[in-house]
């Protein structure tokens, strides 16, 4: 298991890290939907819609809020060296 606050550091060209963003946006937003889907019942313009697995919308939305603070993080130090 991951020990929290350990620390780690990367280096990434901008294709890498373009790459990487890509990824954690499309699951940041499949953890909104799945959130949407169990607050409404329905995922609006979606067709491809997969319910990802957890307990409530709540869970679902801080998933979704973690991969967005990560998203949020990265950003953040792409562009002091950008």
């Amino acid at each position: 298991m991951p020990v929290m606050g350990k620390k780690f550091t990367f280096m990434l060209d901008a294709l890498d890290a373009g790459q990487l963003l890509d990824g954690l946006v499309a699951r940041a937003e499949a953890w909104e939907k799945t959130a949407e889907y169990l607050q409404n019942g329905s995922v609006a313009n979606d067709a491809f819609f997969v319910v990802e697995e957890c307990s409530d919308a709540e869970e679902a939305e801080q998933i979704a809020q973690h991969f967005r603070s990560i998203i949020g993080k990265i950003r953040h130090q792409m562009g002091k060296t950008a």
